[in-house]
């Protein structure tokens, strides 16, 4: 199977340019799905740390690439919402975080926040011995001994180390939220009103912002912490556009 796609074919949430060539690198197997980016252009063509694949393989080699408090060594590994990464020997620090339109970005982080990470809860299910495990945005899973105060469309973070749940922040009219997918992705308000749809149609929500309010389907937002995004260095985008 070819380890590349057409550019014109990636997500749109991919922060690559789609006609500068005609094939990017293909996601590895991991969390997100299909969304995911590889890692390699995260460092290529966002932040212009490497020029090639083979730089970005030696790079990682080097153990000082971290996803979400773990050692990546993997040029595919698929990055997409809300993961962490860490850059050890240059002491820097980004959460993946979605800007306008949809497109992923890097916002920098202190040390301090990169320690967790933020999942929404997309499902909960009770395992054998009588414990819960909740599936995150991402895919991957936590497990809790009481799953009665965690529900669908809630967020939780994540301790990058003890992966133990240290925040949870419920699914609710007044919780803050943000705009991840649509034509409001990376917008942030309050979440004003949730509106339970009959049938099989999606449920929407109202969101109010500094700005006025817009509506959007339910799935395409997420419940955040106030100083989630109160960050004041300015988010990085796409740099570079090599092959």
């Amino acid at each position: 199977m070819s380890n590349h796609q057409k550019r014109l074919s990636v997500p749109n949430s991919w922060p690559i340019e789609r006609k500068e060539s005609t094939f990017t690198i293909k996601a590895g197997a991991g969390p997100h799905g299909e969304a995911g980016v590889p890692l390699v252009i995260i460092l290529r063509d966002v932040l212009g740390y490497v020029d090639s694949v083979k730089e970005a393989r030696y790079a990682l080699n080097e153990g000082t690439v971290l996803v979400n408090g773990e050692t990546s060594v993997d040029h595919r590994r698929p990055i997409g919402m809300f993961d962490i990464l860490a850059f050890t020997k240059r002491e820097e620090y980004y959460r993946v975080f979605p800007d306008e339109g949809g497109r992923l970005a890097l916002t920098p982080v202190d040390a301090d926040s990169a320690s967790s990470r933020l999942g929404k809860i997309a499902g909960k299910r009770q395992v054998s011995g009588g414990a819960f495990q909740l599936q995150l945005h991402d895919g991957t899973n936590v497990r809790v001994e009481d799953g009665s105060e965690y529900g669908s469309n809630d967020s939780i973070v994540v301790d990058n180390e003890s992966k133990e749940i240290v925040a949870h922040f419920a699914y609710e009219e007044g919780a803050l939220v943000t705009a991840v997918a649509g034509s409001h992705a990376g917008e942030i308000g309050t979440l004003a009103e949730i509106t339970v749809t009959p049938g099989s149609g999606p449920n929407t929500v109202r969101v109010e912002t500094d700005d006025g309010e817009f509506e959007t389907v339910e799935d395409y937002v997420v419940v955040i912490d106030e100083n989630f995004t109160g960050d004041d260095d300015e988010a990085v985008t796409t740099t570079g556009d090599d092959e």
